[in-house]
């Protein structure tokens, strides 16, 4: 099997894998509270404000706010 006969300096090998980022999708998965939606892996809904099914914070209805 060959073997490199130079080391690629990290300038090289950086701007190689600058380009991987353009392929990558974030991961989706289907939401539980809404269904037919979908939420980033790792992500709280800022819909409802829930994370793996339970309330992380609560919203504020800009209604409430002003009283």
């Amino acid at each position: 099997m060959p073997l490199p006969k130079r080391r690629h300096s990290n300038q090289r090998t950086r701007k190689r894998r600058t380009h991987y980022k353009l392929t990558h999708h974030p991961a989706m998965v289907p939401s539980f509270e809404q269904p037919g939606e979908y939420t980033l892996m790792h992500h709280v809904d800022p819909s409802t404000g829930r994370y793996k099914g339970r309330q992380v914070f609560n919203l504020v209805d800009d209604n409430q706010q002003g009283s």
